[in-house]
């Protein structure tokens, strides 16, 4: 199929397996699409990956942006073949024995995450998990960091630092915190009953300490009863007053998947679409959905802006990558893997003698 020139759009779309069908390679070149996200369903090992990216990237100019969720810990779509990265919550255990060797090694997990995955014709990965670790979410559970907002500050710094060195973007999530709510949105729409002044105290310090570091922003889907009755991806109130205006936020904004349960609120999937761009997310997940995402191709209007070309453009990846043959022969890159597989042993050697 032939590339075509078009600048990207707003809806961040899935595909079904690791190759591309034609329908799906004409789909990915509608002018509303800007991004594809893989899962594992996705991957068989890093040649298939590569000769996957590099097709969706063939399609146009300039390229479609590729994402995944690969945050390490059991969200790590991607196994054989790449680095174990240890789960954050791992992180901020270790922060309170040793804080100069946990961010070091955060930061380590950031390049060695980010070069792999850009070593495979991936662009960005939907990470760091900024919420706190309240024990009381599974959803979250290990993906956290810490309970103290500082230290995820901290860590995040650390783990987006890592990233930076790779030229890979970030996104933080889920914005303003998914924590301290025991549902899980892909089931059902949780619902958190804090007062915004808790929130602000506690779940938006990683958000405000990072500023500018942030390159994106996912909201959660959660409803916070106190401070507006839509969930926060769907929200002004959230997107707008609290994290633009008083946060001074200016990158780009992703929805979470609007097909998840905690989505379906809003309505049906082009209701969702117009509602999470109404109240200010610049991107939007539609994942797992493919008849639904024909649905809103049809039906959608959206008006592109200076704005929106500045923020995607900050998430483009910088500089050029390493193959995994030329990655493997750099120093540091070695250095940051031995790192990581030690603090691996030791994570599984504390677990197998009981526990950390």
């Amino acid at each position: 199929m032939d590339k075509v020139e078009r600048p990207l759009g707003p809806l961040v779309v899935d595909i079904s397996g690791t190759t591309l069908t034609d329908e799906e390679a004409s789909l990915l070149q509608h002018p509303l699409v800007g991004m594809v996200i893989l899962f594992t369903r996705n991957y068989k090992n890093p040649e298939q990956l590569r000769s996957l990216t590099h097709e969706i990237h063939s399609l146009r100019n300039p390229p479609l942006l590729i994402g995944v969720d690969h945050e390490g810990g059991r969200i790590q779509r991607f196994r054989e073949g790449f680095t174990k990265i240890p789960s954050m919550k791992s992180l901020g255990k270790l922060y309170d024995k040793d804080p100069v060797r946990a961010t070091s090694l955060t930061s380590a997990c950031g390049l060695v995450m980010a070069s792999e995955l850009r070593a495979c014709g991936v662009d960005l990965t939907f990470a760091p998990c900024l919420d706190l670790d309240y024990g009381q979410s599974n959803i979250i559970g290990n993906r956290a960091f810490h309970r103290n907002p500082r230290v995820v500050a901290i860590l995040a710094q650390s783990l987006i630092a890592g990233m930076s060195q790779a030229g890979m973007a970030n996104c933080g999530k889920h914005f303003p915190g998914h924590g301290y709510t025991s549902a899980d949105s892909h089931l059902e729409l949780p619902e958190d009953k804090r007062d915004l002044s808790l929130i602000r105290s506690n779940d938006e310090i990683p958000y405000s300490a990072l500023g500018s570091l942030l390159t994106s922003v996912m909201p959660a889907h959660v409803t916070y009863s106190k401070v507006d009755v839509s969930p926060a991806g769907f929200s002004s109130k959230w997107l707008q007053d609290e994290l633009r205006n008083r946060l001074g936020y200016d990158g780009l904004i992703f929805s979470d998947d609007l097909s998840m349960k905690g989505a379906a609120v809003v309505g049906e999937l082009t209701a969702r679409v117009n509602a999470a761009l109404n109240a200010g997310c610049d991107m939007v997940l539609l994942c797992n959905d493919p008849e639904g995402v024909k649905t809103v191709l049809k039906n959608q209007r959206w008006i592109r802006t200076k704005t929106f070309d500045q923020r995607i453009n900050r998430l483009q990846p910088r500089g050029k990558f390493l193959s995994l043959d030329a990655l493997v022969l750099t120093e540091n890159y070695r250095h940051c893997v031995e790192l990581i597989n030690i603090f691996n042993q030791e994570v599984f050697d504390q677990e197998t003698n009981g526990g950390i």
